[in-house]
C-alpha cells in the first residue's frame, strides 16, 4: 500500500503538529488555537474607511486583517491604517495582501505583521500560453523567480515579518499551468517552489495556503502539500484554509464547511478565512463556529483506529458499488427526507421537499431540489405520492404496504436476517455504527444506511466504508444523521462538514439528514451539501469573491441582481469577481464570467476567454444573460411557466 501520509489518523482526531510562526503579537501554529481572519472591503487609500470597518472586524472577533496592497502607495499607507488602529487601541496583526507588484510587497514588510503573496502572478505575467520547458530551461525560470523574490524575503527577515505563501487554484502561472497542468500537484509545486528559495536563505516566518473555489481541489491541493513536505523534508509549516469566492448567504456557508471542515477533520489548519460576498465583521461568527466546533473534539469510539486507506486521498474517484435502483453505480448521490415523526396526511406537506402540486391542472410539479426519497418510520402510506418520489417504510409496515408500487422496506439488521419477504429491487438495512457487531450476508439489491450518534460522525462514517473497501464489499451506503439541540446556522456547518467531507473522497451514495421540526432545512442542506462537494449539481453555482480594495464595482449588489436573474439555472456556473487578480483563471471553474476590468468597466468570459470588453454595468449583468440565452443554456423560470 502506497504511503499517503497527510494527516495523523483517518479516524482519530489530532491537529498537525507545526512550527509556531510569530505574526505581530498573536503567534499562529505550535500549541496556539486555530486563528480566524477576514479581509477588509474598503479602498486601502481610504484610511478612514478601511480603520472603521478593521474596528468592526476585530471586535467581531478577527485575529488578523488582511488589507490589499495593490501598488506602493497603498503599501505605504498601511503605516498610516496600522498609526490609526494603534491610536484606538487595536493592535491587531496586519496582513498586506500582494499581486503583480514585487516591489509593493517589499514595501509593505516594513509596515505590517505579515505580507501574503500569491506564487502564480508575484514573479510571472499570466497569458495563458502553453511553453515546452527543457530541464535546464525550466531551472532559469527558477533562478528568475528567486532573484525577484529574495528581496521581500531580505525585507522580511530585517523586520521579523511573517510572509504567506497563498496559492489561488485560478492564478496558477503558465510556467506551473505547462508542465503540471490546472491540478493539486501544480498548486502544491507553485508554493513549494518559493518555499525551498525560503529555505535557501534561512528563512522560515512561512504560512501557506493553497485556495481554490472548488472545495475538491482546494481539499486534495492541501493534503498534497503536507504531503510533500513531509517527503522533501521541509519544515512543517503551518496552514491557512479558506475556499475562495465561496459566495453569500447559506450556499457561501455550505461550501466553506465543506471544504474547510473537510480539513479540520483530518487535523489540518492553524486558521481559517471565510470568504463570504458579504460584509468581512459577518464572517466571524462562522469561522468562530467552525473552530469551536474542534476546540473540544469529544473522540467517537473506534474499534479500528487507523485503517489504511486503498484509494489515493489526493485524486478524486468515487468508491465503485453496485447498481440498485437508482443507487451506486453511475448514479449521483440520492436525497432522503426523514419524515418518520411526523404522519403524512396531505399533499401540501412535502412543498418542503420540493413537491408541488398544481391543484388546477392537477399535476405535480417537482423541483431540482426535490427529495428522491421519503421515510415515513412506522407510518402508513396515506396519499399518494407524485412520480418520482418513493417511500421507505419499516419492515413491519412495508409487508402491509408491498403491493403498493415505489414503496421499499427499511430493515434492522435482525428483520433483514429473519425477513419472510423482502423486496426484488431494493432493500434498505440500517446500521447503527456504534453498536453493531458484525454484517449480516448481504443480497446485492440492498443498500446500507450508515446511521451515526457521534458527535463527529465523519471519522466514523469513513472508517466504516473503508472497510467495506477493503473486505471488497461494494454496497452503497447513504450517510444518515440527525441534528438535535444546535442552531439552524450550526445545523448547516455541522452537516457540511460530516457528510461532505465524506462525499468529497467519493465514499457516498445518499444523504438523510434530519433538522427538528424543519423537513425543509434539511432537504436543501442536503442538497447544498452534495452542490458544494460536486456530486451532484441541482442549481445555479455562483463562484463570488467576497470583495477587497481591489474591487471595481459593488460586488454585493451585482451579485444580488444576478442571482435574482439566474438563480433558477439547474448546473450553470457563474463567476463574479471584482477584478482580474483572479477572475481568468477561476473562470476555468465557471461556465461563464463577470469580471471588473476597471472602473465602470465590466468583462464577459466564456470559461476563460473574453467574449465582451468594457461593458457599463448597467448594461453587463443583460448581456451577461444574453450570452448564456445564445449559448442555448437558457431556461424560463418555472413561475413564468406556471403562470
Amino acid at each position: 500500500m502506497k504511503n499517503y501520509n497527510y494527516c495523523h489518523s483517518l479516524t482519530e482526531y489530532k491537529r498537525r503538529k507545526t512550527i509556531e510562526v510569530k505574526i505581530g503579537n498573536t503567534s499562529l501554529g505550535g500549541n496556539n488555537p486555530i486563528r480566524v481572519q477576514s479581509m477588509t472591503t474598503c479602498d486601502t487609500m481610504d484610511t478612514t474607511c478601511t480603520v472603521n470597518q478593521s474596528i468592526r472586524m476585530v471586535e467581531a472577533g478577527c485575529e488578523y486583517v488582511r488589507i490589499t496592497a495593490p501598488g506602493i502607495r497603498e503599501a505605504k499607507n498601511l503605516k498610516i491604517i496600522k498609526q490609526e488602529l494603534l491610536a484606538h487601541g487595536i493592535n491587531v496583526p496586519i496582513v498586506a495582501d500582494i499581486h503583480y507588484t514585487p516591489n509593493a510587497a517589499i514595501e509593505a514588510a516594513k509596515h505590517v505583521e505579515k505580507v501574503r503573496i500569491n506564487p502564480g502572478n508575484y514573479a510571472d505575467k499570466k497569458k495563458f500560453e502553453i511553453i515546452e520547458y527543457t530541464n535546464d530551461s525550466y531551472q532559469e525560470e527558477i533562478e528568475r523567480i528567486k532573484e525577484k523574490f529574495v528581496p521581500l524575503i531580505d525585507e522580511c527577515k530585517k523586520h521579523n515579518t511573517a510572509l504567506r505563501i497563498g496559492t489561488n487554484h485560478g492564478s496558477l502561472s503558465d510556467r506551473i499551468l505547462s508542465r503540471y497542468g490546472d491540478t493539486p500537484m501544480g498548486m502544491v509545486e507553485s508554493a513549494l517552489e518559493f518555499v525551498r528559495i525560503c529555505e535557501q536563505e534561512d528563512f522560515f516566518l512561512i504560512v501557506l495556503s493553497m485556495k481554490a473555489s472548488n472545495t475538491r481541489v482546494m481539499v486534495q491541493a492541501y493534503r498534497l502539500l503536507v504531503h510533500k513536505l513531509e517527503e522533501e523534508g521541509l519544515k512543517p509549516y503551518p496552514l491557512h484554509l479558506g475556499v475562495t469566492e465561496a459566495g453569500d448567504g447559506e450556499d457561501g456557508r455550505i461550501k466553506s464547511s465543506v471544504g474547510i471542515g473537510t480539513l479540520l477533520e483530518d487535523g489540518l489548519g492553524d486558521t481559517i478565512r471565510i470568504s463570504l460576498t458579504e460584509e468581512p465583521e459577518l464572517e466571524m461568527p462562522v469561522a468562530e463556529a467552525m473552530v469551536k466546533r474542534f476546540s473540544n473534539y469529544k473522540q467517537a469510539s473506534l474499534q479500528e483506529k487507523n485503517p489504511t486507506y486503498p484509494k489515493n486521498p489526493f485524486e478524486y474517484a468515487v468508491r465503485q458499488t453496485n447498481t440498485v435502483l437508482d443507487f451506486g453505480g453511475e448514479s449521483s448521490p440520492r436525497v432522503v427526507a426523514d419524515y418518520s415523526t411526523e404522519v403524512l396526511k396531505n399533499v401540501e406537506q412535502l412543498n418542503s421537499i420540493g413537491y408541488r402540486y398544481m391543484q388546477a391542472t392537477d399535476k405535480w410539479v417537482s423541483l431540482d431540489t426535490a427529495a428522491d426519497y421519503i421515510y415515513l418510520g412506522s407510518n402508513n402510506l396515506v396519499i399518494e405520492l407524485p412520480s418520482g418520489l418513493k417511500a421507505m417504510l419499516d419492515a413491519s409496515t412495508w409487508n402491509r404496504n408491498r403491493l403498493a408500487s415505489n414503496v421499499f422496506p427499511f430493515f434492522s439488521i435482525s428483520e433483514y436476517e429473519n425477513a419472510e419477504h423482502k423486496h426484488p429491487e431494493l432493500n434498505f438495512l440500517e446500521i447503527e455504527l456504534s453498536n453493531y457487531n458484525k454484517l449480516p450476508e448481504l443480497d446485492d439489491n440492498t443498500v446500507l444506511i450508515l446511521k451515526s450518534s457521534a458527535e463527529h460522525p465523519m471519522p466514523v462514517f469513513r472508517q466504516f466504508v473503508l472497510e467495506l473497501m477493503q473486505q471488497e464489499i461494494t454496497v452503497p451506503v447513504i450517510l444518515s444523521h440527525s441534528y438535535d439541540g444546535l442552531s439552524a446556522d450550526d445545523f448547516q456547518l455541522f452537516a457540511a462538514t460530516d457528510i461532505g467531507g465524506v462525499l468529497i473522497d467519493g465514499l457516498g451514495n445518499g444523504i438523510m439528514i434530519s433538522y427538528p421540526n424543519s423537513s425543509e432545512l434539511s432537504n436543501n442542506t442536503a442538497f447544498g451539501i452534495l452542490q458544494a462537494a460536486r456530486t451532484r449539481m441541482s442549481k445555479t453555482e455562483y463562484i463570488s469573491c467576497p470583495s477587497c480594495g481591489r474591487t471595481l464595482f459593488d460586488l454585493q449588489l451585482t451579485t444580488a441582481k444576478i442571482k435574482e436573474r439566474t438563480d433558477h439555472l439547474k448546473g450553470v456556473k457563474i463567476g463574479i469577481m471584482g477584478c482580474i487578480v483572479n477572475g481568468p483563471g477561476e473562470m476555468a471553474d465557471a461556465d461563464y464570467g463577470y469580471v471588473g476590468a476597471g472602473i465602470e468597466k465590466i468583462s464577459l468570459y466564456k470559461g476563460q476567454e473574453v467574449v465582451q470588453k468594457g461593458l457599463k454595468p448597467e448594461v453587463a449583468v443583460d448581456a451577461l444573460i444574453q450570452l448564456i440565452k445564445d449559448d442555448g443554456r437558457w431556461v424560463e423560470p418555472e413561475d413564468t411557466i406556471l403562470n
